[in-house]
């Protein structure tokens, strides 16, 4: 969406009777309100990885959301997806990310730190390295590097200690990520990163105990999580998943036998909570996903992508995943506009256009800092 004209949202229910408006817990955490936002990847960080003083500025200005969750972050450096996105393996990382929670909790907000490894999303003239993944598979088509789109690079297959060693940085950096002073991490097993190539037949080809079964695919997932549980407390940690999501050249043929298989594993482990993304009530996915998980879940609507958000910011589709079963719904594209977007959504005021050149690669504040509210 490109115009220079405020969107006028629909106004559906009234929205002081709103349920995304009403307090909710989270572990040991009261959130004032039902929105989540939603991690955003938009390269603001030092080519080394260190969070940069503008982006606490960004993350204060959105406080008002029940909780952030901040962009990915790489817990080594293999992992690393693009420039300037941030990282959380050195002390300077630390450092910058407690600049930026120290100014969301003095802005009244809460905040969990997400880890994503590229896997085989990922360039040695970005990183240095040579991307690693469960079976070398590249990914289709070209990657992001500091001189431009490139192509992509067929990824070295992960031997069984660097799969011990990868579960072990997941770690560290959760640690790492409370040291910083975030209130938890949310792994990141979705969207075609490490992970979630791990999940899938077509870019997991192995025939060791990584690969081939349901069972098999999902351990690394699995590991990965009970490490970082391991390490920071079951109500630190959540799990981010997206069933049949086609980013970064997904393909999945069997979600409906890994994701309850995955859930089997993981609901039983007390966690913060499962962030499932591009949820949609009308499929039956998603319900037999809700009776699984035991825990809160966070919903992330199934909105137009790529194209234009509708109205109202996402607000009737949130509200709709609430009175399916979703406890918390995170919204992305609506924050990253509207700074004050709860204050919006509450009053039924015009929501901010997207400036769609600034999102990712420019740096700077314009279409990341400079977004008016309502004051």
């Amino acid at each position: 969406m490109s115009t220079d004209t405020a969107v006028q949202p629909t106004r559906t229910t009234d929205a002081a009777d709103s349920p995304l408006f009403r307090p909710a817990d989270l572990g040991p955490l009261r959130l004032a309100n039902r929105l989540v936002m939603a991690p955003m990847t938009r390269n603001r960080a030092s080519a080394d990885g260190v969070p940069e003083p503008i982006m606490a500025t960004y993350y204060a200005q959105r406080a008002s959301a029940g909780l952030i969750i901040a962009e990915a972050a790489t817990p080594n450096a293999v992992g690393a997806t693009y420039p300037n996105i941030p990282a959380i393996h050195t002390d300077a990382h630390v450092a910058g990310w407690r600049r930026v929670t120290e100014a969301v909790r003095a802005a009244g907000g809460r905040m969990f730190l997400q880890l994503q490894h590229g896997g085989r999303v990922g360039h040695p003239e970005t990183t240095g390295l040579h991307p690693l993944a469960p079976s070398p598979v590249p990914l289709p088509g070209t990657v992001f590097t500091p001189s431009g789109h490139r192509e992509t690079v067929v990824p070295r297959e992960m031997t069984e200690q660097e799969i011990r060693s990868t579960v072990a940085d997941f770690a560290a950096a959760a640690r790492r990520a409370v040291e910083a002073g975030f209130a938890g991490v949310e792994v990141h097993s979705a969207n075609g990163y490490l992970l979630h190539q791990f999940l899938s037949g077509h870019t997991n080809r192995r025939t060791d105990g990584y690969g081939g079964s349901v069972a098999n695919r999902i351990r690394f997932t699995v590991e990965v999580v009970r490490a970082v549980v391991a390490e920071i407390g079951a109500e630190r940690v959540g799990v981010r998943i997206a069933p049949g999501v086609t980013a970064n050249g997904m393909s999945e043929d069997d979600v409906d036998a890994v994701y309850p298989a995955l859930l089997g594993e993981l609901d039983g482990l007390g966690l913060a909570y499962l962030h499932l993304v591009f949820a949609d009530p009308e499929q039956p996915l998603f319900h037999t996903l809700r009776a699984a998980w035991s825990g809160t879940l966070i919903a992330n609507p199934a909105l137009p992508w790529p194209g234009p958000l509708p109205a109202d910011g996402g607000r009737a589709a949130a509200e709709r995943l609430l009175a399916a079963g979703a406890d918390l719904v995170s919204l992305g594209r609506s924050f990253l506009a509207n700074p004050d977007l709860v204050a919006r959504l509450r009053k039924g005021a015009p929501l901010n256009p997207i400036r769609d050149a600034h999102l990712m690669y420019v740096g700077g504040e314009t279409g990341y800092t400079d977004y008016p509210t309502l004051d």
